[in-house]
């Protein structure tokens, strides 16, 4: 081979050689360019799709969107067709949208459940209302009640959540009362007592009392009240009390109170909110040092408390106080009632003004049982005294207890009938009231 021949044959291998490079180069290339539009394709999608390929077909998101409406199913939408966002930035941001939601709305609820009292102040129920047991409630006797209500312009019913022995009226299908037995179901079907009641257009109130509790004191030794002997405190009918001084045993009492708002009570009333008194109550073991000057701090403590806890659910509370306490130091330093104070904790005061409660000669009444207007006209008069330097918007309803019952143990007592419960009526309306509750502990309206 001469040098032109092995020339000519040197450039072709070399021009050989060029062109495979360039064809190595061209299908790195185009490796590389066709890996990058999968990487595309799988993270953005078709285009014209709808959406990653990961995720759920169309269909399927937007039944997951209407079903749902999960963070998840809109954090898809947000990484669709023509997006920027990446999906774990629009995931996120869903998340914190959908959760921005759900606070709003629990604070829309919130706000239409609580209890607004300025309004209810000015608007509410003007109670005219008789005080039914459980027992009668479960009975055919509530057919009684339920006569009574048609006839007579009883427009409310103050019913036993609670009795004075602890006996809760109705079955709880959990909680503490049910742990403790408290439960023993006089009315077997609460909810179509208080259908029947609403049905009538009636205000139903749910009355619970308080620290007269024999049950709990049992159930739950730690809450009971003792003496220093280390006997339970009881009454003369030989009923045990709680502590009124322990939160524990408030709690208690507020956890009824709230199961009694979920059934559909329109109020609560807390009865027995006080001391006990005797000898064995002055003697006993509250768990801390206690004077007779502090022990009204402790009943509007727990007022208060159980009023912001109701007031949650939605509805008032009301309290029932001894019609002593109204302008008597004496009886406000043993019971722990200090009836100015306490209108300012609850949303309606109830003295119990039954003339049989005041003792021959109070008012200047030889028996003032037997004079069934002048008592309770005087002592609601007091009332109004007492409570006039509250101000109105602080100063809870006045909403007396009237006697509808015979106090045969009094001392020259009187027949109470129609007329008498007519004149307390009326005594409360002269004195500048327009509220009341008849008590009968029999339920024994037909005088009425």
């Amino acid at each position: 081979m001469n040098r032109r021949e092995w020339k000519k044959s040197r450039l072709s291998e070399q021009q050989i050689r060029k062109r495979k490079i360039l064809m190595i180069t061209f299908m790195a290339a185009g490796v590389i360019i066709a890996s990058a539009a999968i990487i595309v394709l799988l993270v953005t999608g078709v285009p014209g799709g709808n959406g990653p390929k990961f995720g759920p077909l169309k269909g399927d998101r937007e039944e997951t969107v209407e079903e749902t409406g999960t963070a998840a199913a809109e954090a898809e939408s947000l990484s669709g067709k023509g997006s920027s966002v990446k999906p774990e930035i629009a995931k996120k941001k869903a998340a914190e949208e959908a959760a921005a939601k759900e606070a709003e709305a629990d604070e829309d609820e919130a706000g239409e459940t609580a209890f607004d009292r300025e309004q209810w102040l000015t608007s509410h129920v003007k109670v005219r209302g008789i005080y039914v047991t459980g027992p009668v409630a479960g009975s055919s006797r509530f057919e009684e009640i339920l006569d009574v209500i048609d006839r007579t312009e009883v427009n409310a019913v103050v019913l036993d959540i609670k009795n004075d022995e602890g006996v809760v009226t109705f079955k709880m299908p959990s909680g503490t009362p049910a742990d403790i037995g408290a439960c023993v179901g006089f009315i077997r079907d609460i909810d179509a007592v208080l259908s029947e009641l609403k049905k009538r257009d009636i205000y139903v109130i749910g009355r619970i009392a308080c620290f007269k509790d024999p049950i709990l004191a049992e159930a739950v030794p730690e809450l009971a009240l003792l003496s220093d002997d280390g006997r339970p405190v009881t009454d003369k009918e030989g009923l045990a009390w709680v502590n009124p001084c322990n939160e524990d045993t408030w709690e208690y009492m507020i956890e009824l109170a709230e199961y009694g708002a979920d059934l559909g009570f329109d109020e609560i009333q807390y009865d027995y909110v006080r001391f006990p008194v005797g000898d064995e109550a002055a003697n006993a073991d509250y768990g801390t040092e206690l004077s007779d000057t502090d022990k009204h701090t402790y009943i509007e403590g727990f007022l208060r408390k159980a009023s912001e806890r109701i007031h949650a659910k939605g509805i008032p509370v009301s309290a029932d106080l001894f019609g002593t306490v109204i302008g008597n130091e004496i009886d406000v330093t043993m019971v722990g009632q200090d009836y100015a104070a306490l209108s300012t904790c609850v949303d309606a005061i109830c003295p119990m003004v039954y003339p049989s409660h005041y003792g021959n000669g109070v008012y200047g009444f030889s028996v003032p049982d037997a004079r069934p207007y002048d008592t309770v006209y005087a002592a609601l008069s007091d009332s109004a005294e007492v409570l006039s330097d509250v101000p109105d918007s602080d100063r809870a309803v006045v909403r007396a207890w009237l006697q509808a019952f015979t106090a045969t143990w009094v001392t020259g007592h009187i027949s109470y009938g129609a007329d008498e419960i007519k004149e307390q009526i009326r005594a409360v309306e002269d004195a500048g009231y327009d509220e009341w509750i008849l008590w009968n502990a029999r339920n024994n309206y037909v005088i009425f």
